[in-house]
């Protein structure tokens, strides 16, 4: 049985991790002049996409690290650095030019480059589904409960997507930013618990 606690944890490690407000102002920039039809299929394709790349690490990823020979719980750690890294981009508005709105190269598919990979299925995105799918337990109902979540993530941020001209004009800059760092401080949080599990998991304490 999955405990509440854990799927609560699951939905708001993603939330924080995707963060689906934050795609709000390059979604708009990247559509710019498109009309509702091609911002809606390509807001579709990204989000797809994006569910793929995370369904396939959330299915293969402990076994590929199984195969490399690296650990859970040296995972945890280095994963929960990883994102506690991205926090402290998120908290001190350090986050690549691409996330402040910075145009795609013409020539690439904005719904594949940035928005479902690294924006949607990024390195934190990535981090997060298998160290959850590792802390779900060693059944098939904890990973099917993650990965179900991570699907209900990504069509919230399919919603968030579309819905992006009014939040934009309901938010404003200060609003976005108060809220990106908001889950900033959140994702600093989760990641250092994510070490903290981790050194557990070695035994060392």
């Amino acid at each position: 049985m999955i405990e509440t606690s854990f799927l609560i944890t699951t939905f708001a490690t993603l939330f924080v991790v995707i963060n689906p407000a934050g795609l709000v102002p390059l979604f708009i920039a990247l559509t710019r002049g498109m009309d509702s039809h091609s911002r809606r299929a390509m807001a579709q394709r990204a989000c797809i996409i994006g569910a793929i790349l995370l369904l396939i690490f959330g299915l293969a990823g402990e076994s590929l690290l199984g195969f490399i020979g690296i650990t859970m719980p040296a995972f945890r750690i280095g994963g929960g650095i990883l994102l506690f890294l991205t926090a402290l981009d998120m908290l001190f508005d350090r986050r690549t030019p691409l996330r402040e709105g910075q145009q795609a190269d013409e020539n690439q598919d904005p719904s594949v480059f940035p928005l479902a990979t690294p924006l949607i299925a990024g390195p934190g995105a990535i981090a997060s589904i298998i160290l959850l799918v590792g802390q779900s337990g060693t059944g098939w109902i904890g990973t099917a409960a993650v990965l179900g979540l991570m699907i209900v993530m990504v069509f919230v941020t399919f919603l968030f997507l579309l819905a992006s001209p009014p939040l934009e004009r309901l938010l404003g800059r200060t609003g976005t930013n108060v809220i990106t760092r908001l889950l900033g401080m959140l994702l600093a949080a989760l990641s250092v618990q994510f070490v903290i599990d981790g050194i557990k998991g070695t035994g060392l304490v």
